[in-house]
């Protein structure tokens, strides 16, 4: 079966995008040859990571601590990572162990990339072929490993894609900032032109999919007429409140995540957003979503858990949602607490996905206008770095 053939096969799979080539007036049957002008396009997928196995765990940690732009400790920043990392490995070890023995989002991410390209070649004949990496922060494959097989492919065009559809300086802007700096040290010719998808918190395609997970575990977990008592509380990854008082944009973008995805269900449940993975004494954005789930609990209230800044499984939905929260609840005798299921293979996301980069191509902008701002009170020199790279070199001035 050849790569057209296996194309119009998935089309069963995929109702967006059918309404998609009905309304460029192509038909399954009339699928265009794959020519390019423009391409091929190389998308790299921007993430975390996770440790896939159980050996990686201390490797991830000490990345992640190390990292000042998701986790400021001050001068001795790397000594510190190296003492937090050893002294946590064998907890995180264990709660690794207890989800299967590593983390499952490489395997959804080259998933979604895959089907992502998939659909973008059907649509955007003229940038492909598209061709999908996966760089994570943390773990591997590391953004420098992405980043050398793009250089190896010759590839000449390529966008960095965000998997993380609410921007922050710690998570966007880290992996963006870690680009730029590999840009200069693997292609200081500039071989490879960048453009980036730094946001995309209100695309109607992501809104759509967490409405419909929702509708799905309203429907499955409980009586017709529970319901609409169910509240729905909305957990993002928390953030240093010394991040959050530079001026960081990342719980707004999250509040207007969890207001279309409510505008969208159309108002029926109460809800809340609440912040988890809290880590270390200093303040953090709140309410935590353990306390507030606990509290609601003690009421005797219904809820489900929404995990509304991931783009697939990891060990916060879980181990922390599912067994610290949800589970330790449980055991405790209390009912009418639930999850719902992660975006992971959701074919409504993967469209959405596709959408966000077809919509970017024709845009024909290297970022958002948003991406030009740092945070106010911001003063590092990477991220300065970062935007001169890709808002001004990458657009030749």
């Amino acid at each position: 079966m050849n790569f057209w053939s296996k194309a119009r096969c998935n089309l069963r799979q995929w109702p967006l995008l059918r309404r998609q080539l009905a309304t460029h007036n192509i038909s399954p049957g009339s699928i265009p040859p794959l020519t390019s002008s423009k391409g091929p396009t190389a998308i790299m997928l921007l993430n975390m990571g996770g440790p896939a196995t159980i050996p990686e765990v201390h490797n991830f940690l000490y990345r992640l601590f190390a990292d000042e732009d998701l986790m400021p400790l001050g001068k001795y920043q790397k000594q510190i990572a190296r003492f937090i990392s050893w002294r946590r490995t064998p907890k995180i070890e264990q709660h690794y162990s207890e989800i299967g023995g590593g983390s499952p989002i490489r395997r959804w991410s080259e998933y979604q990339g895959r089907e992502m390209c998939r659909i973008l070649d059907i649509l955007s004949p003229e940038t492909g072929p598209h061709v999908p990496f996966v760089g994570f922060r943390y773990a591997n494959p590391l953004t420098e490993t992405a980043f050398q097989q793009i250089l190896d492919s010759g590839i000449k065009r390529a966008i960095a894609f965000t998997q993380y559809p609410q921007y922050s300086c710690s998570t966007t802007g880290s992996s963006l900032n870690e680009l730029s700096t590999l840009s200069k040290q693997l292609d200081p010719e500039g071989t490879i032109h960048w453009s980036i998808i730094d946001r995309w918190p209100t695309h109607d395609g992501l809104v759509s999919s967490f409405a419909e997970l929702i509708t799905a575990k309203l429907e499955s977990a409980y009586k017709p007429e529970e319901q609409e008592e169910v509240i729905l509380l909305f957990s993002a990854h928390s953030l240093p409140m010394s991040v959050v008082n530079r001026g960081d944009p990342y719980p707004a973008e999250v509040a207007a995540t969890v207001w279309a995805v409510m505008n969208k269900l159309g108002f029926k449940n109460k809800y809340r957003l609440v912040w988890q993975s809290q880590v270390g004494p200093t303040p953090w954005l709140g309410a935590q979503t353990s306390d507030t789930v606990k509290a609601l609990a003690k009421k005797g209230q219904k809820m489900m858990l929404i995990p509304i800044a991931f783009t697939s499984d990891h060990i916060e939905t879980l181990h922390e949602l599912d067994l610290e929260i949800i589970g330790e609840l449980e055991e405790e005798g209390f009912t009418g607490i639930t999850r719902a299921d992660s975006l992971n293979g959701h074919p409504v996301f993967v469209e959405a996905l596709a959408d966000v980069v077809i919509n970017h191509l024709k845009q024909g902008a290297v970022a958002t206008k948003q991406y030009a701002m740092t945070c106010p009170m911001c003063t590092k020199e990477s991220c300065i770095s970062s935007r001169k790279f890709f808002l001004e070199e990458q657009r030749g001035l």
